[in-house]
């Protein structure tokens, strides 16, 4: 019986290796190609959004030719098309190998920008929007990663040309970390914490001094002052309140009960 088993086995295997070897080989067709026609043929498949096919041309220019313009370029494009195809992991660690191997390259400024909108748009998304995402549900690290970035281009870069479009994410998004933290402080006193809602929104105050999330900051401020008894500091609240924003809406009825969602900025 043992021997019959061997036998079958032996059989399958032989027959297996005969079907193989009746399977043409598969060619690479690219095998042969200049690495102009690389590129030109990559970049073709960027242009119609395939961006799985450009990345594995780039990688073959890459390693077919490593030495060279094209072979620069061709590192900088897979880090794009990874951010264009969504793969954020993937295209942050292209950009820092760039950045890593070639930090004195004509173009790395290009670099820490593609780096700041990778994750500008993790943080911005069209399915935020969408879905009305409550943003004390979100973590606000891609909006601080992005920040960093974009700051770290215009510290070393401040005549790139990337640096105003940079500046002006900056400014977004310090405006978005200071909406995050009054939400966060606005959760708190609706559900009693008013110590906490106090503390979050004087981080506010101190660390986002120039955006408009103060206005309502100031406001949480007084409000849970006042519920926890603490006149004085409350006094001081109301009084940098009026002074700053002698027109507030939140000293009204209106103002006191409405729920603002800073994140539906089209309303």
């Amino acid at each position: 019986m043992q021997k019959k088993l061997s036998l079958v086995v032996a059989s399958v295997v032989l027959l297996g290796m005969s079907a193989c070897s009746l399977l043409p080989e598969k060619v690479d067709e690219t095998k042969n190609w200049s690495v102009t026609k690389l590129y030109s043929e990559a970049r073709e498949e960027m242009a119609g959004q395939h961006y799985e096919a450009a990345i594995g041309l780039f990688q073959k220019l890459e390693a077919n030719y490593p030495f060279g313009n094209y072979a620069l370029q061709a590192q900088m494009e897979i880090a794009y098309a990874y951010y264009k195809s969504g793969d954020q992991a993937q295209a942050l660690a292209a950009v820092e190998r760039f950045i890593k191997l070639h930090p004195n390259h004509a173009n790395v400024d290009y670099m820490y920008y593609l780096r700041g909108l990778i994750s500008f748009n993790d943080q911005i998304s069209f399915l935020n929007f969408l879905y009305e995402q409550d943003p004390t549900e979100r973590d606000p690290k891609a909006t601080r990663e992005a920040f960093a970035a974009f700051k770290q281009l215009v510290d070393k870069f401040p005549n790139s040309k990337y640096a105003p479009d940079s500046l002006a994410r900056m400014n977004y998004l310090i405006d978005a970390m200071a909406k995050y933290e009054v939400h966060v402080a606005r959760y708190y006193y609706r559900r009693g914490a008013y110590l906490a809602a106090a503390n979050r929104a004087q981080t506010t105050i101190s660390d986002f001094a120039a955006s408009p999330a103060i206005e309502e900051a100031l406001f949480i401020m007084y409000r849970s002052y006042d519920k926890l008894g603490l006149t004085d500091l409350r006094d001081d609240a109301l009084r940098v309140l009026t002074k700053n924003y002698p027109n507030t809406a939140f000293l009204s009825p209106e103002g006191v009960n409405k729920e603002r969602k800073w994140w539906k900025f089209w309303q």
